[in-house]
């Protein structure tokens, strides 16, 4: 799917994304508290300079930044980068965001101690060479020895079950109401790509609902396909932490990085 479709995808999605989460600020904490605790074990006590290099509207950026980190966010969107900015302000953090791809960020050689690419970002790129050009623009903004951590779904299972939907998840609104936000998944010949149509079902007048359909495609990749492109982009000391191990809510790889590269120079 071409990168526009997924940046319309999260700008039409960008002002009702925290009604995927039945408490978006709970959420926001937990996530934070459970990435926090993959950071300071492996960089120190910090705080610590973080990209997030798809952070929506702030979800784990928010969270990070509140826990002391000095954080900077990208999306795509950047209506999403607009809400995130806007809603740590809010919160009485600060969160300098840009709207910028993940496979082209805009910042000098080793300016961050650590990368995060969480809720499953990274599998909006298609292809390996997408993939790759992403992973290559990490290890460069990265310190030597930086921490490289990226959340996927669990594709190991899904690509063996190939799931048609997902559960329902219902969110309350500010006036009382209910919002009932689930997928739906085609998936292609391939066996590895498919196509999420994403439904929010929105409380209307006279007992109805308003339905919300957005539209985009993902790849299924596996923790050995992510691994195998990571270990090529240079990273090193590669670990996976499943949700059964009481961390964040997705697997999550972290890595180091690499020594010094010829195309780490300005």
């Amino acid at each position: 799917m071409p990168e526009s479709t997924v940046k319309d995808f999260y700008d039409a999605l960008a002002a009702d994304y925290h009604l995927i989460f039945p408490d978006w600020d709970a959420s926001m904490a937990r996530q934070a508290a459970a990435l926090d605790g993959l950071i300071r074990p492996r960089l120190g006590p910090g705080p610590h300079r973080i990209l997030d290099c798809s952070c929506g509207i702030g979800t784990q950026a928010i969270g990070l930044a509140l826990t002391g980190h000095r954080v900077t966010g990208t999306d795509l969107s950047p209506r999403a980068a607009a809400r995130a900015t806007a809603e740590a302000r809010a919160r009485g953090t600060r969160l300098p965001v840009a709207a910028a791809d993940m496979r082209a960020l805009p910042f000098r050689p080793f300016a961050f101690d650590a990368v995060v690419s969480a809720d499953n970002s990274l599998p909006h790129l298609l292809t390996t060479d997408g993939i790759r050009a992403a992973l290559t623009g990490m290890h460069r903004v990265l310190r030597p020895d930086g921490l490289l951590m990226i959340s996927l779904r669990d594709y190991d299972e899904a690509r063996t079950t190939r799931p048609a939907a997902t559960p329902p998840q219902v969110s309350g609104t500010r006036d009382g109401g209910r919002v009932i936000t689930f997928q739906v998944w085609h998936w292609h010949d391939d066996g590895e790509r498919y196509d999420m149509e994403h439904f929010q079902l929105h409380p209307a007048p006279g007992g109805t609902w308003d339905v919300r359909v957005r539209r985009t495609t993902y790849w299924a990749l596996t923790r050995g396909q992510l691994t195998d492109l990571v270990t090529e982009a240079g990273f090193t000391d590669i670990t996976w932490t499943s949700p059964a191990a009481g961390s964040f809510y997705q697997p999550v790889l972290a890595a180091r990085r690499g020594p010094h590269t010829p195309e780490d120079r300005e």
